[in-house]
């Protein structure tokens, strides 16, 4: 029996190239050739990428390693659409193999805010650390990052965000870490400062784009024109991060939006 499989899938939008950046960082392919994994600690978001894929299949609930020790799954069955994922670049074990994903660059924008709805992450705070040596060394922190086990791919997102936006970021890489069960380093992806709002304002462009709620609420201040507020970014006199050991970045703890 010829394998079926709604076309809408396999067809590019913004809302289905949103739904494949997410299964990049928090989705995974079955290696029957068959079946395609969405895992989150967000129910909603399960049910809106459902509603995106036009999905009527059950998310169930399973002990995992969040904090919360919850973590539901989205799981179905469309070989056409699998076999299309592959040819985009999107394979089974993707995890340390993936690279370029052939997504449109109209619909880049779409692909990375799945990418960070999926693993990505925004990081807001007002840094005092300096304000013992003076007190007016008090000063907004904003880092955009985007995570994965790939390096090859996380330097795909880098030439990609700036060929497309113009915008430069940096890449950390972390050993792995036994204690927590790491085998492979982490690559991450930042953007800073001015460099996070322009992608941030790229990537939400639309008020009613599909997008975890609570994400959008962090990046909503910075996605205004003119935004108004006490402390500016790249003020005169301000120091900048203190930096350690080859290059690393020591700072008071900042609040994480995961």
């Amino acid at each position: 029996m010829r394998p079926r499989g709604p076309e809408h899938r396999r067809i590019w939008r913004p809302e289905l190239a949103y739904a494949i950046g997410v299964l990049v960082t928090d989705g995974n392919l079955s290696p029957d050739g068959r079946h395609i994994r969405f895992v989150s600690h967000d129910v909603e978001h399960l049910e809106l990428l459902a509603r995106i894929l036009g999905l009527s299949n059950r998310i169930t609930r399973h002990p995992g390693g969040f904090p919360s020790g919850r973590v539901f799954r989205l799981t179905f069955g469309d070989r056409l659409f699998y076999d299309w994922m592959v040819s985009i670049g999107v394979c089974p074990r993707k995890t340390l193999t993936i690279g370029r994903v052939d997504v449109p660059d109209d619909l880049f924008p779409d692909f990375l805010r799945g990418h960070l709805d999926g693993d990505g992450s925004i990081v807001h705070y007002i840094d005092r650390y300096n304000t013992r040596v003076n007190p007016k060394y008090v000063y907004e922190r904003l880092y955009l990052k985007f995570l994965s086990a790939s390096g090859d791919h996380v330097e795909w997102l880098g030439h990609t965000v700036k060929r497309l936006f113009g915008v430069k970021g940096y890449i950390n890489v972390e050993p792995p870490n036994p204690k927590l069960g790491g085998k492979a380093s982490l690559h991450r992806l930042v953007f800073a400062k001015k460099g996070a709002i322009a992608v941030l304002r790229r990537m939400y462009y639309a008020p009613d784009m599909p997008c975890l709620a609570r994400k959008r609420r962090v990046a909503e201040p910075f996605l205004a024109v003119e935004r108004e507020g006490t402390v500016s970014f790249g003020q005169q006199g301000l120091p900048g991060p203190d930096k350690g050991r080859k290059g690393q970045i020591r700072m008071s703890p900042p609040t994480l939006h995961l």
